[in-house]
């Protein structure tokens, strides 16, 4: 077995940056987690000015990091950006265009999505960003996908978030498609944070707006229905379960989740089969039926259509990774 060497990511600050936008990649990506088995990568802050920068709280920072960091970055975050009116300088939509041309993965968090979109890396894609802004951001890049429902978008090279948590969300689903569900799951352990907030689907994860006593009152059931995945289970039941009418318990379910119960249990399901495939050797048939899926026909096509690849394909790309 041999080390792969540390990823390198670059994140750009900026005079008037919040600190906590500039913090949410720092603590992902840039605390040394190695003695819990996460991969070490390399970060670099970096600063479009020079000199001490002014952060919305009243306080300084310095980046160590000019923007010629980007050009060995496999990672390169904007974290935020301070106006969206202010157009961002020439020589960061450059540098990001050059970064996104020779393969970096390029990461827009909250109004960072705006700086990408004027870079011209979000045309014709999916993405999104704060919530409040989306009508602004509709109306300047007509020419992206904007989807404002979500909490962040995953489209391969490029990924956008929403508001302010949402780039938690973000980052650590990103530290997932690179390293795997354990290594996710301990980073946001070692956070306090939800490792994956419920989402429908693996690119377009829902906004959880959810209502407190629906999401409380339906809790034992949902930590139940996790440990049950193997079984198949039917509304009605569940709604036995939860004392409620199937009209009620469906309505609930929503507020609670942000999803329909068949949307939830797939995505469980899905999961709990990338984890087994990340870290064991079970067969894939074996797989299938502990998830509930029944069997690796299922499996492969609920794969296919949610992931983009297949059970074995994936279990590859963790062997290597783990090698």
């Amino acid at each position: 077995m041999h080390a792969h060497p540390a990823e390198t990511v670059a994140v750009v600050a900026f005079d008037g940056i919040s600190p906590f936008h500039l913090s949410v990649p720092c603590l992902v990506f840039g605390e040394d987690r190695t003695d819990s088995g996460t991969p070490r990568f390399k970060l670099l802050v970096c600063s479009l000015e020079r000199g001490p920068l002014r952060t919305q709280a009243g306080f300084t920072i310095e980046a160590p990091h000019g923007l010629q960091a980007l050009r060995r970055a496999d990672i390169v975050i904007v974290p935020s950006w301070r106006d969206t009116m202010e157009q961002p300088p020439p020589a960061l939509l450059q540098a990001l265009r050059s970064a996104h041309r020779r393969g970096a993965t390029l990461v827009g968090l909250c109004l960072g999505a705006f700086v990408l979109a004027e870079a011209g890396l979000l045309d014709g894609r999916p993405a999104t960003t704060h919530w409040h802004l989306v009508p602004e951001f509709a109306r300047r890049y007509p020419q992206v996908h904007l989807h404002p429902e979500v909490l962040y978008v995953d489209d391969g090279e490029v990924l956008t978030s929403a508001g302010t948590a949402a780039g938690i969300d973000c980052c650590l689903h990103l530290l997932r498609v690179r390293h795997g569900a354990e290594v996710a799951n301990r980073a946001a352990r070692r956070m306090v944070v939800a490792p994956h907030r419920q989402g429908g689907q693996a690119q377009y994860i829902e906004q959880p707006v959810r209502a407190a006593p629906e999401r409380d009152r339906l809790a034992p059931l949902l930590e139940w229905l996790g440990g049950q995945l193997q079984r198949p289970h039917t509304l009605d039941a569940l709604a036995q379960r939860a004392l409620m009418s199937r009209r009620t318990f469906t309505r609930r379910f929503r507020e609670a989740t942000g999803t329909t119960v068949g949307q939830w249990l797939q995505h469980q399901r899905l999961a709990l089969a990338q984890r087994l495939l990340e870290t064991g050797e079970q067969p894939i048939e074996a797989i299938a039926v502990e998830c509930g899926f029944g069997s690796a026909v299922s499996l492969r096509q609920h794969f296919a259509a949610a992931l983009k690849t297949s059970p074995s394909a994936y279990r590859r790309h963790f062997s290597a990774s783990r090698s």
